[in-house]
Order: C-alpha cells, then sequence, then structure tokens
C-alpha cells in the first residue's frame, strides 16, 4: 500500500521561560496539548495514538500528562532522543498517519529542565558520547568549558580556518536571532541587542559568548496530525499543513575523521536533507522561511552548509548579504531559534512545527515571512537529526471551516496565553464527571 500523507491539522506551545518551580511538566503538557486540539476543532478522544518527548523525567510522564485528557487505552509511546526529542516524536506520529496505523496521532513534548549546562546524568555506566568526547580530546582538547560549546564551538573554529569565516560572523547570527525573537510573545528573551554587546557578552567557550548560547527552558508544545480522510471529515482542508518529506538520520563514519564539524553532526545533516528535497522534488533555493537548530551560533553557521542553503564553505556569505533574515533569500529562525526563544529539549522541534504551520498559514503578523510556499526544519542532537518540509494543503476549501482563531478567540501566532479550566474540559475525552474529577 502507497504511504497516506500526513497532515498537520493543529499545533499549541506554552511560552518558553527559565528552568525553575513555578511549573510542573503535567501542567505545562496540559496547555501544549489543549491549545493543539482546539486549534484543530476536536476533542482528545479522536486522538487514535502519541508519542510524547521529554528528556528530564522518569518513565511514562507521557501517560501523566495525557491521563489529564482522557484515558481511552491508546498507544502512548515516550520518547528520549537528545535534542531532537521532540521531533523524533513527531517523525513517530507522522509514520503513523502515513502507514495506515491511525488516522488522527499527536506529538507532544515538554521539559522541566535543570538550571545551568546540559551534563551527564547517570555516572556509573557508559557515557554514550563518549566515542565524541574522546575524539574531541584527540582532534582539539578538552577544556573546562560546558561540553556542548565545546563540541559545537570546536565546529565554528574550524569552519573558520578553513573557509574564511570570522567570530564576527557568529556574533551576526545570534544578533539576527534575539532581533526576531523580539516579535515571538512564546520566546524566553525578547531582547534586541548590538553586534558589539554580543561580542563583549561573557566568553564562553572559544569564539563564543553568552549571548550566542542557547539557555535552558522549561516549555511545552504539541502538534496533532492526520490523513487526508479525517482533515475532510472534520472540514480542516483550509488550515492543513502538508509533511511534504521528512528524515530521520544518525552519524556516518564521518563522525571519526577528525573534523569537528563532522564531530556535531554535519553529515547526518546532509544526508536527511539531501533525502528530503529528493523526495519533495525541489531545490533548497525552492525554500522561503527555515526554522534551524542554532544551540549555539556556530551550529547555525555550518548547518547552512549542510541544509545546501549555500555552497560548501560560503556560509558565512549569506550573512554578509543579510540572505538569512527579512528582506533577504530567506528568513532563518523567524521565532528567534533556540539562541532566543529557548531550548526545552523534548519541546524544541514541536516549536520549531508550530512556527512554521503559523507562517504557512500567514498568521505571524509582525515576523510573517512573505509568499511562504515552502517551510523547512531542521531539529538535531549529538547522535541523531530529523529535517522536514511543510507546505500548505492543497485540497481545496471546505465549506463549513472556521477559522481556529475565531473559535478560540485570539491568534495563537501573535499572543501567547495559558488555557482556561474550561478549554481543558472542552476537549477532554468523553469520560464521566467522577473520572474527570479525579484529575
Amino acid at each position: 500500500m502507497a504511504p497516506q500523507k500526513a497532515y498537520v491539522i493543529g499545533v499549541g506551545m506554552t511560552k518558553f521561560i527559565k528552568p525553575r518551580d513555578l511549573r510542573d511538566y503535567p501542567d505545562m503538557g496540559r496547555e501544549a496539548a489543549t491549545k493543539a486540539l482546539l486549534d484543530a476543532g476536536i476533542t482528545y478522544d479522536k486522538v487514535q495514538q502519541a508519542a510524547v518527548g521529554y528528556c528530564y523525567g522518569d518513565s511514562t510522564c507521557g501517560q501523566r500528562c495525557l491521563y489529564q485528557l482522557g484515558m481511552h487505552q491508546i498507544p502512548i509511546i515516550n520518547v528520549n532522543n537528545n535534542c531532537s526529542t521532540g521531533s523524533t516524536a513527531l517523525f513517530l506520529a507522522r509514520q503513523a498517519i502515513e502507514y495506515g496505523v491511525a488516522d488522527c496521532t499527536m506529538a507532544l513534548g515538554f521539559e522541566k529542565m535543570a538550571a545551568g549546562s546540559l551534563g551527564s546524568k547517570f555516572d556509573d555506566r557508559t557515557n554514550p558520547l563518549d566515542k565524541t568526547v574522546s575524539m574531541m580530546s584527540e582532534t582539539r582538547g578538552i577544556s573546562a568549558g560546558p561540553f556542548a560549546a565545546q563540541i559545537f564551538g570546536n565546529a565554528g573554529i574550524e569552519y573558520m580556518e578553513k573557509y574564511g569565516a570570522t567570530a564576527r560572523h557568529m556574533a551576526m547570527i545570534a544578533e539576527k536571532n534575539h532581533r526576531h525573537s523580539a516579535l515571538n510573545p512564546y520566546s524566553q528573551f525578547r531582547d534586541i541587542y548590538t553586534l558589539e554587546q554580543i561580542e563583549k557578552s561573557p566568553a564562553v567557550f572559544g569564539p563564543l559568548t553568552k549571548l550566542q548560547c542557547c539557555p535552558t527552558s522549561d516549555g511545552s508544545a504539541c502538534v496533532i496530525l492526520a490523513s487526508e480522510k479525517f482533515v475532510r471529515e472534520h472540514n480542516l482542508q483550509d488550515q492543513a499543513v502538508e509533511i511534504v518529506a521528512q528524515t530521520m538520520a544518525t552519524d556516518s563514519p564521518k563522525l571519526f575523521n577528525e573534523s569537528s564539524i563532522e564531530l556535531a553532526g554535519a553529515d547526518m545533516t546532509r544526508r536527511a536533507a539531501s533525502d528530503v528535497y529528493a523526495k519533495a522534488g525541489i531545490k533548497p533555493s525552492d525554500v522561503q522561511v527555515v526554522e534551524l537548530h542554532d544551540c549555539f551560533s556556530a551550529n547555525e553557521l555550518i548547518t547552512y552548509d549542510a541544509l545546501g542553503l549555500c555552497k560548501p564553505g560560503e556560509a558565512h556569505k549569506l550573512l554578509d548579504s543579510k540572505d538569512v533574515t527579512f528582506g533577504g533569500k530567506y528568513v532563518v529562525n523567524p521565532s528567534g531559534g533556540l539562541i532566543s526563544k529557548g531550548h526545552p529539549l523534548g519541546a524544541t522541534g514541536l516549536a520549531q512545527c508550530s512556527e512554521l504551520v503559523w507562517q504557512l498559514r500567514g498568521w505571524c503578523g509582525e515576523r510573517q515571512v512573505p509568499n511562504c510556499k515552502y517551510a523547512l526544519q531542521h531539529n538535531v542532537g549529538l547522535g541523531g537529526v530529523v529535517v522536514s518540509l511543510y507546505k500548505k494543503a492543497d485540497l481545496g476549501s471546505s465549506p463549513k471551516y472556521v477559522d481556529s482563531r475565531k473559535r478560540v478567540g485570539y491568534n495563537p501566532a501573535v499572543e501567547a496565553r495559558e488555557v482556561s479550566d474550561e478549554e481543558v474540559a472542552s476537549v477532554c475525552a468523553k469520560e464521566s464527571s467522577e473520572f474527570m474529577a479525579r484529575l
């Protein structure tokens, strides 16, 4: 049987915040899921399978979140795949649609993180990145700085050495993303900085300063997917967004060729991106907007190459020509990216998807990318990457369609707010009042 097309019919997210004890993960997950269901105009009992991503938490946190919306015994798959966790959940939810396992699925991601830099939590067993650490030690050495900053900072240093980029180019990426985030109500940080302020902020590692590094964050995001049959049955043709192509890839043997750029995962991004373009039958130049995994400004720099947005070695020329911001060839990270919007690992990829869905619907107000036809998403973690391509669905229009902005009473792309108890109740599965009272 030929794969079915999968469509995004609902998205929702919380505001990303600094890690602290203000909100627990069940609260954030409930909000994001409720918003996505409200966007889709359906109740939770329509969802036939869910994939839930998080890295900080005990087993079955996904069940703890979703039981609040109903207990109709669907498969709930908990996902942990480093910084690409959210998109890995989306990948699984999309596969279930494409291969006829379900007509409506959910990908939910959340994180309640520990403050400070990422680090290993299980020191009594082999670290899954032990080979990466060994290679970095052999090629560039290891310093006292945060491990992730060293991995991606070294990649930026190698790019400078090979191709003539400068530390200022990386600062330019951070300046752009902070500037973009000022228009995103979901961003953890919305301050605008000059290049000089970014360059003079506290040093972290090599060319990277504090304002070029993503923060740890708490937050949640959710995406509802559906088959064409489900879209038509629920009159959602006007807001559906097609996942045109999506590929997940892991490392190639180039990880061990003594290149810091390859150690940061560039080859798996190349593989996934080239596969997506081939499946979609388009070129990178056909894309208008990109949500790119800028955990550090250096990673955005090397990823321009890996995604084919420029010729090899010419990423810095995109910055010089202002071709990665509004008015240029592409708009990269209109949301503010990880650097400014924040990076709650399990939610990051689904928040990227939410932004691109809003862009393709034309809902983004002052941060709207004009003439948006194709949207590209890149979500990477050490050990895995997911690259996704989206476009507005070409399914005609429904005479019964009700714009979800009218249904919920506001435009979620330009206004962030928490959900009410009444809104949560309105999307819950059809359960008894006695059961719902226990939640």
